[in-house]
């Protein structure tokens, strides 16, 4: 008895990938990542060796730079799924990579209990489950408050018992800040198009394992890999729009400002300062105010300060003349009444008959 594959004439091969990687790493990480993660593992399980490949094959194969390359298996040593073993050259940019089996490090982190910090947020390597007690004293903090609020906000609707003891779960298991979890929110709903509590939990370990546990970090950490991410949400806090997103007429508006007028964020939020003159700023009165700095060729916000500097002192000798016109007026007034006598004055007035 044996046991037979039929193939095809021609090997087109395959490559097999773990549902661990698909379910759990996968959707934490940036395309181009995942891309660079797939084509390594399988030059890895080829082993073919007439073939010789190297980050620079990458590169080329995916048409993406060598920066790329570097940061995606940068991000996945921090992830904890592969490791880079340096070789003996002076190029730091040469090393091997070796990739990690994914089922023996669930076993590790699961039924062995060891403490692998990559993986769990304190030394207990069981994660803490919230009951309905938890959420119930948790409820009574403005801070947790505020944050369920601003997430059913962005999620428009309301999350469920289950879905709120996952969040929950999240500050206490990984010790983040309540704004934190709200930008997961707002990065996976905005930039991925993703309203999944379990998409957001991949976020969440990301930036876990990346050390991003506060707005500081999490500020430069986007900057890096998302820049106008940031500038949406800087431009939206200044003119108060703390609880929406853009839209896409709105950020097309926006991506206008940056790319093709050329505007520095710090011009964008001078304009929006600006708009405290209005008591109903929009993205179109910042336009407006943009494009007439455009046409004036006005591009640093000293250039502003000095134009409206000029628009003051303008309008300060504007009243200057006035005043000085008046004064003419009523001088003029008086040089017409002395050319009468007291006598014909009094006469005129009646004072003498």
């Amino acid at each position: 008895m044996s046991f037979v594959k039929k193939t095809t004439d021609i090997d087109f091969g395959q490559t097999p990938i773990e549902n661990i990687f698909i379910n759990d790493f996968m959707p934490m990480a940036d395309g181009t990542y995942v891309k660079v993660y797939l084509l390594g593992y399988k030059y890895a399980t080829d082993r073919d060796d007439n073939i010789i490949v190297d980050n620079n094959t990458i590169s080329k194969h995916l048409n993406i730079p060598l920066v790329d390359v570097l940061r995606a298996w940068d991000f996945w040593e921090k992830a904890g799924i592969i490791k880079k073993h340096p070789k003996d050259t002076n190029d730091n940019n040469d090393f091997t990579v070796e990739f990690l089996s994914l089922r023996q490090l669930y076993i590790d982190n699961n039924y062995e209990l060891k403490n692998v910090s990559n993986f769990k947020s304190s030394s207990n390597s069981k994660e803490y489950s919230c009951s309905p007690d938890d959420l119930i004293k948790a409820n009574k903090s403005p801070e947790i408050k505020n944050m369920f609020y601003q997430i059913d906000q962005l999620m428009r609707r309301q999350l469920t018992i289950n879905e709120r003891l996952v969040v929950l779960e999240w500050i206490y298991n990984f010790n983040m800040d309540t704004d934190i979890i709200v930008k997961a929110f707002e990065y996976s709903i905005e930039k991925r198009k993703v309203k999944s509590i379990r998409y957001v939990g991949g976020i969440i370990r990301s930036w876990y394992d990346s050390g991003i546990i506060n707005l500081e970090k999490l500020e430069g950490h986007l900057n890096s890999v998302d820049k106008k991410y940031i500038y949406y949400d800087k431009i939206f806090k200044t003119l108060g729009f703390n609880f929406r997103q853009p839209s896409k007429a709105e950020k097309d508006t926006m991506d206008i400002w940056l790319d093709e007028w050329n505007f520095s964020l710090d011009m964008i939020l001078k304009a929006c300062e600006n708009s405290k003159k209005t008591s109903n700023p929009s993205i179109n009165y910042i336009n407006s105010i943009l494009l007439a700095w455009k046409n004036d060729g006005i591009n640093t916000p000293e250039e502003v300060e000095i134009k409206n500097q000029e628009r003051k002192n303008s309008k300060a000798k504007k009243i200057s003349s006035k005043i000085f016109d008046k004064k003419n007026k009523f001088n003029d007034f008086e040089q017409r009444a002395v050319k009468y006598s007291n006598a014909e004055l009094e006469k005129i007035l009646g004072i003498k008959k």
